[in-house]
């Protein structure tokens, strides 16, 4: 029986804490409450339930999990926003510590020799949910397609419960983790209101192009991958058919 491995529950612990003291400033709604805990509590689950056999919690997760703190008080703004106008310069600097220790937790875990599959997927579903939340901020600058951005992971995930070719193991890219960061900063240069409307749109718009072009890449490489596979499995048949059936 494989053994679910302990996970250390500080990054939630952290979260709290750092929403105590938020709440000392900006008033937070009892569905921000609900909303940063939550994310918090589910993605530690989460997790917990992936770290199995010999996994260990490891340095780099503990970067990651800092980052999830983050983004937890992130998304506890992002939902009190819709109550009450929040600090802009608050939600701007916690985005960008969530951005800066998205390069760092890769850095560390290759340092450390504690790269591993789930470290890497933890690291992919805490920056999807930040370009998730961070969209659903800047809808009211930019406007309701900027949510594409945010949903672009989720879509691709429904698509792969639907399409059992989709579910392929992708090859690592580089590229991906240059799109999300990218896509990141633009967000937050949006939700920073900076700019100004028109050049908010351009830069959103630059973020969303970038995204297509990343998941429209994977799924062209799934496609072709699945062609290829139905190609070989007709070939196959095709051999063992014996001279008695081509006759009939």
């Amino acid at each position: 029986m494989r053994k679910v491995q302990w996970v250390p529950w500080w990054w939630v612990a952290a979260g709290c804490i750092g929403m105590v003291a938020m709440g000392a400033f900006v008033p937070l709604p009892p569905a921000a409450w609900v909303a940063g805990l939550g994310y918090l509590v589910v993605s530690s689950l989460l997790l917990t339930a992936g770290l199995r056999g010999e996994a260990r919690f490891g340095p780099a997760n503990a970067v990651t999990a800092t980052r999830s703190a983050l983004v937890g008080l992130v998304t506890a703004l992002v939902v009190a926003s819709f109550a009450r106008p929040v600090p802009t310069a608050l939600l701007v600097a916690l985005v960008a510590c969530a951005l800066i220790l998205d390069g760092v937790d890769g850095y560390v875990a290759r340092r450390t020799g504690s790269e591993s599959e789930i470290g890497a997927r933890f690291d992919m579903e805490v920056d999807a949910f930040l370009l998730l939340v961070l969209s659903v901020y800047d809808v009211r600058f930019v406007g309701g397609w900027v949510l594409a951005i945010g949903l672009m992971r989720y879509a691709f995930v429904v698509a792969g419960w639907m399409l059992p070719w989709m579910r392929r193991t992708l090859p690592p890219r580089y590229w991906r983790k240059v799109v999300t960061a990218a896509c990141g900063i633009a967000l937050a240069v949006v939700a920073s209101q900076l700019l100004p409307p028109a050049g908010s749109a351009m830069v959103a718009a630059a973020g969303l192009v970038l995204m297509l072009e990343s998941f429209g890449r994977d799924v062209l490489w799934l496609a072709r991958l699945n062609r290829t596979a139905l190609a070989l499995v007709s070939l196959e048949k095709a051999s063992t058919v014996s001279p008695q059936e081509e006759s009939r």
